[in-house]
């Protein structure tokens, strides 16, 4: 596999993505919740003391921000110019350890890691089932694996996957845009769409009515920078792909996992698994 399972257009993209949302402005309040979103159900009570582990797609940093002070050690990976934002948003951690390098590149010893993490990245790799692989072999035995892949909305209504069926069309045009129009695009799509969506979702659960099955309501506590974030990930990324919680077991349980749990709620889906 090595090189070869990676989008070099969707590494410029995200490359660029990071340097303009380096994630710094979010307040603490909100990376927080967020985090504890994506990482309620990873183990860290199982973690040996000065644990060692990798982030595989780190991006600006911003979830290895929060992982570094409760390790030893943390291997940040990512093969597109957002590494060196990782750097500077991680400058204050002496425990973490850079590489630019891509999932299939092995940059670390096989069996050597007790625990790793790749979150809204091996969606937007040619061959997510190989990546999922790849980041098993790093981990010693019975070391967690938690990952989020992007949901094929098989907990939805077909209402909301006509909804996403149009997006993607206005995706597949947007992302081959120069980085300045798409940039400019994804705003616009955040401002008149994700916005009002969320705001709606604000309203309507005021009034105690479920908004689950209403468009984008994951952002109603949300700020509008990480709405302008995600619009740009969203629209402007050339490679996607989405899974069904069925699949994403599947993939997970031919990679050597066991014991795999997901997380029930928004963002769809989360799922941890243990190296048998």
């Amino acid at each position: 596999m090595g090189k070869k399972n990676i989008d070099k257009n969707t590494v410029l993209s995200f490359g660029d993505e990071w340097k303009r949302f380096n994630q710094m402005p979010i307040s603490n309040k909100e990376s927080e919740k967020t985090f504890n979103e994506y990482f309620s159900i990873f183990p860290w009570n199982s973690l040996p003391d000065n644990s060692e582990g990798f982030d595989m797609g780190c991006g600006s940093g911003r979830w290895a921000r929060l992982v570094a002070p409760k390790v030893g050690k943390l291997h940040c990976i990512d093969p597109s110019e957002s590494i060196n934002i990782a750097k500077l948003n991680l400058s204050n951690y002496s425990n973490t350890v850079f590489h630019r390098a891509s999932v299939g590149d092995n940059i670390l010893p096989k069996n050597s890691q007790d625990f790793g993490y790749s979150l809204g990245v091996l969606h937007h790799v040619p061959n997510t089932n190989e990546a999922i692989k790849s980041c098993v072999l790093l981990l010693k035995k019975n070391a967690p694996l938690l990952i989020y892949l992007y949901y094929a909305f098989d907990n939805k209504s077909l209402f909301y996957k006509l909804v996403w069926y149009i997006s993607n069309i206005i995706r597949k045009v947007v992302c081959h845009f120069p980085s300045r129009i798409k940039n400019i695009i994804t705003d616009v799509i955040a401002t008149i769409v994700y916005f009002p969506m969320a705001k709606l979702s604000c309203v309507l659960s005021f009034f105690k009515i479920n908004v689950s099955n209403i468009p984008l309501s994951y952002y109603m506590n949300h700020s509008f920078y990480t709405m302008r974030t995600d619009s740009r990930d969203r629209f402007g990324t050339p490679l996607e792909k989405r899974f069904t919680k069925i699949q994403i077991r599947q993939m997970m349980e031919k990679s050597g996992l066991v014991n795999i749990v997901f997380y029930e709620h928004a963002p769809y889906w989360c799922a941890c698994g243990i190296k048998k």
